[in-house]
């Protein structure tokens, strides 16, 4: 099994060795899309919580009505 995973099946096909390599950098790209989304909506995350700091702080008996 672990000889499949590295990508040993199949001898020396250079069409498996291409295909190997093709999903080797589709994998390796996933992952980087991963870590960049999971910065992304950690950033999205802390604006989110500052905002509703933010909203906390408004003295509501203070506020001024909005103009219509």
């Amino acid at each position: 099994m672990a000889k499949a995973l590295l990508g040993y099946v199949g001898g020396s096909d250079p069409r498996v060795l291409a295909e190997m390599r093709r999903l080797q950098q589709r994998v390796q790209d996933l992952e980087s899309e991963l870590i960049r989304i999971q910065a992304e909506n950690d950033a999205l995350s802390a604006a989110a919580h500052h905002g509703d700091s933010l909203l906390e702080s408004i003295d509501v008996s203070q506020a001024e009505p909005a103009l219509a």
